[in-house]
């Protein structure tokens, strides 16, 4: 069930809320309302995320009370049950089909992939770890953790949330006025995001990538490699732009997960930026258990291509993911080694230019069905492409909507809107008497009428049935 969905938007999520206000066990309603999001899609494969519940639990009370032997026999045993779990699921097939060559496995034979698998596996792995650590306190309930685990919100699409972060609140929470607010208005930017943005540049994405080698041009590869550099960071920002509206909602704080990565200055800024979730994971619970930078250059390089190979097997389980992890790791290891010192000292326009350029390219493996693939719309990219070939137009594949939304995109992967909308409501009133004498208007009401018209505009778009591609079913 897709937040973007008529099912999720019209019948799921409007019953969800008025039980969830009118019902007094809230964990038990938000615990159903989740196994019922989460089957709805998946069936009876909901039956691997209560075994990843049940497993935590076990492992996190066992953690608790062994001793100082035992609790590391018990964290290691946590950690290689959930990784077990995921690694059959995930790549299996990966490593049948193309580590060991087994051309004549039949592909039915390759387990289904559970949605989400990858994003609660690794919120699993961190409650354990920060139990050992005693960052945590060890979940008193099985119904606690499991809605720790389980809650709809960021199932599926993230963000990853530690358990410490969110452990009171799921014990006790209050359901305040601005939480409801703030959280109208993070649903209904990221419904947008995800609704006109991401998947107007969906559209042209993915008809220029599934475009044959001998119609592809100069122009139709960038048209379709900047498009869905727009595509997958609305789409991924939009759904956890939405989960942490619903998670205040529901009353629980969820951590940002994107901070303008586009305008980075340079793949190490990107990170910082991008998945921030994600990318504070692998620091914690890799990085520094692996000595981070603490252990000279070169173990250090190692370090961070350990990461980011791991990086690029967690979205994926292709060699094109692998190939993109390495590429990011390569770019940070040089970054360190003197090229960003030498960044640092060139003009801030063409630091932001190198580093695009360098996400750009980076996107055009990730997104690539083979390497074969992402060679050739590089290859079209950079003008080594046969340009004898009589390819069709750039405005074949994009319409007047989408080329308007493309520039939008461009705007709102910047924080300008975000300036221009606080600079226009500094006071906690805005003062509109210029139009309308002796007449102000709160603040907040103009945020929940944006939200509105966001969320009219995008119920418009979902009930007419428009393109609503789902892209995490690879991760």
């Amino acid at each position: 069930m897709l937040f973007s969905s008529v099912t999720f938007l019209f019948y799921f999520l409007p019953l969800f809320l008025l039980c969830y206000a009118v019902l007094p066990f809230r964990n038990a309603t938000a615990l159903l309302f989740s196994a019922i999001f989460y089957a709805w899609g998946e069936g009876l494969f909901l039956s691997v995320l209560v075994v990843s519940v049940l497993l935590n639990y076990v492992c996190g009370r066992w953690i608790d009370s062994a001793s100082e032997r035992g609790r590391q026999r018990a964290l290691t045993v946590g950690v290689i049950a959930n990784l077990t779990l995921l690694g059959y699921f995930k790549y299996f097939g990966f490593l049948v089909v193309d580590i060991f060559g087994w051309q004549s496995f039949n592909p039915d034979n390759i387990p289904h992939l559970p949605l989400g698998i990858s994003f609660f596996t690794f919120q699993s792995i961190s409650y354990l770890v920060d139990v050992y650590r005693r960052d945590a306190k060890v979940a008193d309930s099985i119904l606690d953790l499991a809605l720790y685990i389980m809650m709809f919100p960021q199932l599926i699409a993230g963000p990853i949330v530690r358990y410490a972060r969110v452990a009171r609140q799921l014990r006790r929470r209050v359901v305040h006025v601005n939480y409801l607010l703030h959280g109208l208005m993070f649903f209904a930017i990221g419904l947008a995001q995800k609704m006109l943005i991401a998947n107007n540049m969906a559209g042209v994405a993915d008809s220029i990538y599934g475009l044959p080698q001998d119609a592809l041009s100069t122009g139709l590869a960038w048209t379709g490699a900047t498009t869905y550099t727009l595509q997958i960071y609305f789409d991924f920002a939009g759904y956890s732009n939405m989960a942490i509206g619903l998670g205040l909602v529901m009353g629980f704080k969820f951590p940002q997960n994107f901070n303008y990565p586009y305008i980075s200055q340079s793949i190490t800024d990107f990170w910082r930026r991008w998945h921030m979730s994600l990318s504070s994971w692998f620091r914690d619970y890799l990085y520094i258990p692996l000595g981070g930078n603490r252990v000279g250059s070169w173990r250090t390089y190692r370090n961070l291509l350990i990461v980011f190979l791991l990086c690029g097997l967690w979205h994926g389980a292709a060699w094109t993911f692998v190939v993109w992890g390495f590429y990011n790791g390569a770019f940070l290891i040089m970054e360190r080694w003197g090229l960003g010192a030498r960044l640092a000292r060139l003009p801030r326009l063409i630091r932001h230019a190198y580093a695009l350029l360098a996400i750009v390219v980076g996107w055009v493996i990730f997104r690539a069905d083979t390497l074969l693939q992402a060679g050739n719309m590089l290859r079209y990219m950079f003008g080594m492409g046969d340009i004898s070939i009589t390819s069709k137009s750039v405005l074949e594949y994009v319409n007047q909507q989408q080329l308007l939304l493309f520039f939008v995109g461009l705007i709102a992967s910047t924080p300008l809107p975000r300036t221009l909308a606080a600079k226009f409501m500094t006071d906690r009133h805005v003062d509109v008497r210029r139009r309308f004498p002796a007449a102000t208007v709160p603040r907040d009401a103009i945020s929940v009428a944006i939200a509105c018209l966001l969320l009219i505009v995008c119920f418009i778009y979902v009930a007419s049935g428009t393109y609503n591609p789902f892209i995490y079913f690879r991760f």
